[in-house]
């Protein structure tokens, strides 16, 4: 909980819902932007000593595919996005 930066006071004060709402936004955080600043070239040599890593930025590309989408054919209106 320290890197939500709260006290234990307002933890013992905060209902369990928006703990574990917080912490699952810090999760999707530390995930989102665990591997910024590399590219699949160097993902490729880190990947030779730790295979793991694959994994890892399997999840990053995905998180990022999710809030950052690329196609330039999604809907322009709000009534597009239902």
């Amino acid at each position: 909980m320290k890197e939500l930066g709260l006290s234990w006071e307002e933890i013992k004060r905060t209902p369990r819902f928006e703990l574990e709402g917080l912490l699952l936004a810090l999760g999707e955080y530390n995930v989102l932007h665990s591997m910024d600043g590399y590219d699949s070239e160097d993902i490729n040599s880190l990947a030779k000593n730790k295979p793991a890593i694959r994994g890892q930025w399997a999840r990053y590309n995905a998180a990022r595919g999710k809030y950052y989408s690329t196609n330039e054919k999604s809907p322009k209106t709000f009534s597009g996005l239902t």
